[in-house]
């Protein structure tokens, strides 16, 4: 007799975390499971599988909070530690972005510039605890008579410390090299002449929308592990491309999802937080950020247990087509080869190099993992799943 295909519900799933009796694995588990025992066993006997990922995610930073001050101040610049932050919010508001850099760093003037201090480190100082030094200036108004603030500040000192990060977990991305004659410095990190090295930016089969890749549980109010804190999924990240080819299983072939999240900094932590140079091309924020992945029928236990082989992306050229707008692959390769060290381009071994960091990843499933374990984490419904290219 053929067994009734599973099917399971967000509130069976949080009764069983909260007694205790949730069964739930790391994306990388599953991977073994679902090869052993099939999508529809797997889904049967686990519940809850969690991803991680650790890596740059440029369109990152905080919005800000900074309090009054007596006269009080209509603030139409800021800067934090020198580094330029928006204030076309209202009074003490402000947003820093992870990506803008030190007032007087001479960027690119000193070419590969080392970018040295920008937005990522602030929020990195604030979240280790430091002071920084807040300067704000202002036009003046009958309500707001001051033109000027300046005074040192913790994260305590703010009433309000929101990371929000516009683009975020990007589901798979390019593999860069670079083809041509001279070393180019790009947000992939350097890339030597004559196609020497290649990088590439993703957890695989860890990664939290590869392991959804059509955004069947993932959506706005998703609860997720940002920073080292509990924060949400509040909209698709910009530059959200749902429609990217993709293979049978549905995973993309190249760069396609993207997540908008957001949460309490003041809840998070500089182990999965850390401000970044890369040199030649700006500054950064390492973000830690994992997504549990309900398994609600035998289709989401299949898409969790895509594994490294089954993953694909593209090689970029980024020292001459990227820049140009050229949209060209020079050959199409799974995470299984990029993560063994080389892969061939144009018929020559090149080695490979990640930016992301699995080891971060695994730690994140493994954290998340134990929170649901624990009863600490339940699981949310989305309000909307994520738009996933259909009318």
């Amino acid at each position: 007799m053929t067994k009734q295909k599973i099917s399971k519900t967000y509130e069976e799933i949080n009764a069983r975390i909260k007694a205790g009796e949730a069964v739930v694995v790391t994306a990388e588990e599953m991977v073994g499971i679902v090869r052993k025992k099939g999508a529809e066993q797997a889904a049967r006997e686990v519940d809850v599988v969690t991803t991680g990922t650790f890596a740059p995610m440029c369109s990152s930073g905080m919005f800000f909070n900074f309090g009054q001050m007596v006269p009080t101040i209509k603030a139409s610049r800021v800067w934090v530690n020198k580094v330029p932050a928006y204030a076309g919010l209202a009074a003490v508001d402000a947003y820093i972005g992870a990506t803008e850099p030190c007032e007087d760093d001479p960027l690119n003037k000193i070419y590969p510039g080392e970018f040295r201090y920008g937005g990522g480190h602030v929020i990195e100082d604030l979240l280790r605890g430091k002071k920084v030094l807040l300067e704000a200036k202002a036009y003046g108004t009958d309500c707001y008579a001051a033109r000027k603030m300046k005074k040192e500040v913790g994260l305590d000192d703010l009433p309000t410390a929101l990371l929000c990060n516009p683009r975020n977990g990007y589901q798979n991305y390019n593999c860069a090299v670079n083809l041509t004659d001279r070393a180019v410095y790009t947000y992939m990190g350097m890339l030597k002449p004559h196609c020497r090295n290649a990088n590439y930016c993703s957890a695989g089969e860890l990664s939290p929308l590869l392991n959804d890749p059509l955004y069947r549980t993932i959506g706005i109010g998703t609860r997720i592990f940002l920073g080292g804190g509990i924060g949400y999924v509040t909209w698709h990240g910009t530059q959200h491309k749902p429609t990217a080819p993709r293979t049978p299983g549905g995973v993309p072939r190249k760069a396609a999802g993207t997540l908008m999240v957001q949460g309490d900094l003041k809840q998070m932590s500089p182990d999965w937080l850390r401000g970044v140079s890369i040199l030649g091309y700006g500054n950064s924020l390492a973000v830690g950020l994992g997504i549990p992945i309900p398994i609600l029928n035998g289709e989401m236990a299949a898409f969790t247990g895509v594994s490294d082989k089954d993953i694909y992306t593209q090689i970029v050229d980024y020292g001459h087509d990227y820049t140009n707008g050229i949209v060209r692959s020079y050959g199409e390769v799974s995470y299984a080869q990029l993560k063994s060290g080389s892969i061939i381009v144009n018929g020559k071994e090149v080695q490979t190099a990640p930016l992301s960091s699995v080891v971060k990843a695994r730690e994140i499933a493994t954290i998340l993992k134990d929170w649901i374990s624990s009863g600490r984490f339940l699981l949310s419904r989305p309000a909307e799943t994520l738009p996933d290219g259909s009318e």
